[in-house]
């Protein structure tokens, strides 16, 4: 390229692109998810492979999957068996993909009669078949009962839709008309996409924006390596668990990495991990990587680009055969629980090499679907997040979770989930004394209560419900989360973390409260100011704060007073 200001506006070009096919997908979709949660990601491939550029909205868990998985489509369809105007589709867990319900689209882009870029889309679509409506299958003890699994088929030519896989697809949902606008939603993603990378052609030159891809994937390469050189070399252990698996409530799992740095260089080796098990905790190869690659960047200049350039600074080793890396026929639908205690694994490797940017565990989000006991069909899908853990220097936030698969902004307003399902949300809120104690306090849990008007059936996948986050460096652990269902008479029983198609009767109540996160450092060290805030702003109690502060209200003057503190603070009187 000419200059680096020409490379900088190449660069938006192509974001802009698969950002404006991800816009597209959100606005032609048909499910609630994606409509109101705006969960669509997308990506500009080329034929090597690479990932060039993501939509804002693509999580890495996403870009992850369509850049492992391009290969896999390549193997089986080869460009010269390919035409201008087809899309090929997949979603085979164990080739790159997912779990079943998450398509990976891709458009061939040709230059020169050659195949040379690749457009792709991604959504979670309703349904394709499994245990239970939406794709939730916590109780699978193989990939057959999580839904049809699509190894890489051509899904349209520039003629539209294949019919026979729209006829196998529709013959695998609960809601097939609803699938079909997703997909049809997915392909119209990647022709923006596509037509938007032509014009770049025309305006480059084919040398020249060849050239410009690859400038802009070494500059990226450099800046993470450079930023890598920047933390202490050394080898950093650490270990995770993972509640348990569903199938066996009382036996934990446990996800293990070792992060050796220097030479410009992160390598994350999992070996020691726990190996693939019958049970929905066993997570695809694509999804591991994303973990990883997250949870390093996290600890680098956040401005640093995400494409392929990153990755060649980054070894993530994953062990086939393990909880990271399953096989054939271990089922992969409940990923979202090793990948993050994977995540969480490399949070405390990292935060022992660099101290002064550690963080404590955190709650995770809880995943969850409502559904119709019968037809006609209609489904929520949905999930809320814990407290994120203490940072150095910083409370945890409230109710976001540490995530890099999706944002609270995916989380559907209640009144499009109202006027779309049988059900009235009756609270959403935040639950005090929830976020760890510690000289930074862990960010606080939430509590959402569903109150149903029809029949329907629950089902759940969730951890960190039983074994808490725990603490660092003298933090307490957050407050357990959990599923619960409150009775007709108003009595609560709680579910397991891991149940399939409960039945709930019109009247009764579903309620999900999340894990907070984990404090850092002793609790006796917070700044009495803080803790008064807190109880200011309702974080904490007056209870929780004398019991895990040792900070007491006293009713003459209503004056709290910190421990080992000679201040005295005055609060309204209640």
């Amino acid at each position: 390229m000419p200059d680096l200001l020409t490379a900088e506006v190449l660069r938006n070009a192509l974001v802009v692109a698969a950002e404006e096919a991800s816009i597209v997908v959100v606005r032609s979709a048909y499910s609630t998810f994606i409509v109101e949660g705006s969960d669509a990601s997308a990506a500009v491939l080329d034929a090597r492979g690479r990932l060039i550029a993501q939509s804002m909205a693509t999580t890495l868990m996403n870009s992850m999957a369509l850049k492992v998985a391009l290969p896999e489509l390549l193997k089986d369809i080869p460009p010269d068996r390919m035409s201008p105007g087809d899309v090929y589709v997949l979603n085979d867990a164990y080739r790159g993909g997912v779990h079943t319900n998450d398509l990976l689209v891709y458009r061939p882009v040709f230059v020169g009669g050659t195949p040379a870029y690749f457009t792709a889309t991604m959504i979670h679509v309703s349904d394709l078949g499994g245990l239970s409506a939406g794709g939730m299958a916590p109780l699978a003890t193989d990939i057959f009962l999580e839904g049809l699994q699509l190894p890489p088929v051509r899904l349209a030519t520039e003629e539209g839709l294949d019919p026979t896989v729209e006829a196998i697809l529709r013959a695998n949902s609960r809601t097939p008309d609803k699938v079909m606008g997703d997909v049809r939603a997915l392909v119209a993603g990647t022709a923006v996409a596509a037509a938007r990378l032509r014009t770049l052609v025309g305006e480059y030159g084919v040398e020249g924006l060849s050239a410009g891809v690859d400038d802009y994937l070494d500059y990226t390469e450099a800046r993470t390596r450079a930023a890598l050189a920047e933390l202490p070399a050394g080898r950093f252990e650490a270990a995770y668990p993972i509640d348990d698996d569903g199938i066996n409530p009382e036996k934990s799992h446990e996800i293990r990495v070792a992060v050796t740095l220097g030479d410009e260089r992160a390598v994350l080796d999992f070996a020691g991990t726990g190996p693939q098990v019958p049970a929905a905790i066993n997570a695809s190869a694509s999804q591991s990587l994303a973990a990883a690659v997250f949870a390093v960047r996290c600890f680098l200049d956040p401005t640093i680009p995400m494409n392929d350039g990153c990755l060649r600074a980054i070894d993530v080793r994953l062990p086939e055969g393990s909880l990271l890396n399953a096989r054939s026929p271990y089922p992969c639908g409940g990923r979202y629980v090793p990948i993050y205690a994977a995540m969480e694994a490399v949070f405390q490797a990292m935060s022992d090499a660099v101290p002064e940017r550690a963080i404590a565990p955190s709650g995770i989000l809880q995943p969850f679907s409502i559904a119709a006991v019968g037809a006609p069909y209609w489904i929520h899908l949905s999930y809320d997040f814990g407290g994120v853990g203490a940072r150095r220097g910083l409370d945890g936030p409230d109710a976001t979770g540490v995530h890099f698969g999706i944002g609270r902004n995916s989380v559907p307003q209640a009144e499009p989930v109202e006027s779309r399902c049988p059900l009235i949300v009756e609270s959403v809120e935040t639950i005090p004394d929830s976020g760890g104690p510690g000289r930074f306090r862990g960010g606080l849990g939430s509590r959402t209560v569903y109150r149903f008007l029809a029949d329907c059936h629950v089902t759940t996948r969730g951890d960190r419900l039983r074994l808490p986050p725990p603490g660092r460096d003298g933090g307490q652990p957050g407050r357990l989360g959990g599923f619960f269902k409150r009775h007709l008479d108003g009595t609560v029983e709680r579910l397991a973390s891991k149940v399939n198609n409960v039945r709930f009767a019109a009247g009764e109540a579903f309620i999900v409260e999340t894990t907070g996160g984990a404090g850092l450092g002793p609790p006796s060290e917070r700044d009495p100011e803080a803790i008064l805030a807190d109880l200011e702003a309702g974080r904490v109690t007056p209870q929780g704060a004398a019991a895990d502060y040792g900070f007491e209200t006293k009713s003459a003057g209503s004056r709290l007073t910190g421990n080992g503190d000679d201040r005295v603070m005055r609060v309204p009187a209640p």
